[in-house]
């Protein structure tokens, strides 16, 4: 017996629990860094620019998707492909299905790195000193064990359903991470240096706004931050209710995501140069340090050289990153879960420790070939299959869907050039952030 679909309770409830799928470790390392490289507040401005041009077509076109169907991902592209070939859109619908398993492989292994790095500040607090090198060292062992905890901590949410678990735990979490990030911002802008890292972050150098680059780099981290091209956006908009306002509901989920990137920036900015101040080393080849070695080098670092107080920023800064992992592993988690509760009428739960289980076994794969595969995978994922899906999504709604796609029903008004727009325009623009980003 198929079990009966849920559904989000409340606005508040999806804003959060969509919110907290795009907010993930890509807005609070990657785009601060991108800003900080590329003009400080000429890239901001471009950014802004993008969101509207295109990251609020991509994300409407994909909530449009599932909330028209009110199925798994899977069944939606399915439905929407069935006068051209349903086949192919069967087949676009693994393709995301396999890529949300493949983001939550890698994903989990470097969130299960934030929960180690959170518990390190209490072992040495408590003079643990093994258990705090344990933590902080590159090992097998260590990705084993907080991988898995991350998994069964995502399991944990997914378990309970859409109203009991992903939305409850949303309402939750995403306060938590707002709260935890706006202290943070505080508390950095009180120390030497940060001034600097704020005048960096937001002063625009408009000499560098016609860089290719810099255009290129704000379309990338725009479409990427909002979690677009896997399909959490269109299984989350299946839970919606059928006569929900989506597009006041796309303005807010992606304003909510744009704000904390936009907060991130004021926090990791401020932050490196504060580290920079205290001796620590922000730049190579002038540039400011991103990715890894922002995280897990130049802050850690800066933790440490301000003495006690520092265990405490520490312990508070990595909760925040291993909050922003898990609301976004559990939306990635829900897209196979949900297809194999309703296409293979599987139970929740089995479906859960299923997805779980494969998860661990690809986690696990990557753990023994970290050298070549972690990478690999990253690259594969980021810079094709997102960019690609994204456009496959432009080109059903605007030319595959057909028959019950109310979006193209239309014959004039605001509706139609929108309609316009995501048929013409955002493939155009989609090919450009795909072409510059893959060949790059």
């Amino acid at each position: 017996m198929a079990e009966i679909r849920e559904g989000f309770q409340s606005r508040l409830g999806f804003v959060l629990a969509a919110a907290g799928a795009a907010v993930g470790l890509g807005n609070i390392w990657g785009f601060p860094t991108q800003a900080a490289n590329h003009g400080g507040g000429a890239f901001l401005l471009v950014y802004f620019l993008v969101i509207f041009l295109l990251a609020l077509p991509a994300l409407y076109t994909e909530l449009y998707l599932g909330h028209s169907a009110q199925v798994n991902p899977v069944e939606a592209l399915k439905k929407a492909c069935e006068e051209r070939s349903q086949t192919m859109g069967a087949a676009a619908g693994y393709i995301g299905l396999s890529g949300a398993i493949v983001m939550l492989s890698f994903y989990s292994i470097v969130a299960g790195w934030m929960l180690a790095y959170s518990l390190e500040p209490i072992a040495t607090l408590f003079n643990f000193t093994h258990v705090s090198e344990f933590l902080k060292a590159d090992s097998n062992l260590r990705n084993f064990i907080f991988t898995s905890i991350m998994l069964i901590l995502s399991a944990s949410i997914i378990l309970k359903g859409v109203k009991s678990g992903i939305e409850v735990w949303s309402r939750r979490l995403m306060p938590l991470l707002l709260v935890l990030l706006v202290l943070l911002i505080g508390y950095i802008a009180t120390l030497e240096g940060a001034s600097a890292g704020f005048n960096a972050y937001l002063k625009p150098d408009f000499s560098q706004i016609s860089d290719p680059q810099l255009i290129i780099a704000a379309m990338g981290q725009a479409f990427f931050s909002l979690s677009l091209g896997v399909g959490c956006m269109m299984i989350y908009g299946s839970y919606l209710k059928p006569d929900a306002n989506l597009p006041k509901l796309t303005l807010s989920v992606a304003l909510l995501d744009t704000s904390v990137a936009f907060l991130a920036g004021l926090l990791i900015i401020p932050a490196l140069y504060v580290a920079q101040n205290h001796g620590v080393e922000v730049f190579q080849s002038g540039k400011l340090i991103g990715e890894g070695q922002l995280i897990f080098a130049v802050l850690p670092e800066l933790f440490s050289s301000m003495g006690h107080v520092g265990l405490y920023i520490g312990f508070i800064f990595f909760v925040l990153m291993s909050i922003a992992s898990i609301t976004s592993t559990i939306s990635s988690t829900e897209i196979p879960v949900a297809f194999l509760v309703e296409n293979k009428n599987v139970s929740r739960k089995k479906a859960t420790w299923l997805v779980t289980l494969v998860i661990f076994l690809a986690s696990s794969l990557i753990i023994l070939n970290f050298d070549w595969l972690f990478g690999l995978v990253i690259q594969l994922f980021t810079q094709y299959q997102l960019p690609l899906m994204g456009l496959f999504y432009f080109i059903t709604v605007g030319w595959l869907w057909k028959r019950g796609n109310k979006l193209l029903a239309v014959t004039r008004g605001v509706h139609y050039w929108f309609a316009q727009y995501i048929r013409y325009i955002c493939p155009i623009l989609m090919t450009a952030v795909f072409a510059n980003v893959a060949f790059k």
